[in-house]
């Protein structure tokens, strides 16, 4: 999906719960949108100030807790940190989570997919909802 349409698909989150959007939250939806990584509200503060220097850490806080409730953001809570966002405009992926430099990197596996559908089918359940948090090291570092 396209940034302006991730972008527009926010904003019109925002207008729908009752929130203006206003330029300060126009620059965090932009870095939301063009984030390739796993931002933190702070991250996200900084890049958006960079875009709108009056935006403020109480506004990304709040137009954060807007777009989760309205389904297009995600919050993740990885062990040892705090909480990361990421929009819900692409497609199924899992996490990596580097124990060591925190790097949080996406993946896809078709195999683990499978597996997954094969051991709920196994025990008489279908899968609805999943994520998968792996914690590792690079081999050699310790």
């Amino acid at each position: 999906m396209a940034e302006t349409d991730k972008t527009e698909k926010m904003a019109a989150a925002l207008r729908k719960a009752g929130i203006r959007v206003t330029r300060q939250r126009v620059a965090l939806l932009a870095v939301l949108a063009d984030a390739a990584d796993h931002p933190d509200a702070v991250e996200l503060h900084e890049r958006a100030r960079a875009i709108e220097p009056s935006v403020s850490l109480a506004t990304v806080y709040r137009t954060l807790s807007v777009l989760e409730d309205e389904g297009v953001v995600h919050r993740h809570s990885f062990e040892g940190g705090g909480a990361r966002f990421e929009t819900t405009q692409q497609d199924h992926h899992d996490h990596i989570l580097d124990v060591d430099t925190g790097e949080v990197i996406e993946f896809s596996s078709d195999k683990i997919e499978q597996l997954q559908d094969a051991i709920a089918r196994e025990l008489g359940y279908e899968v609805v909802h999943h994520k998968l948090e792996l914690y590792c090291r690079k081999i050699g570092a310790s």
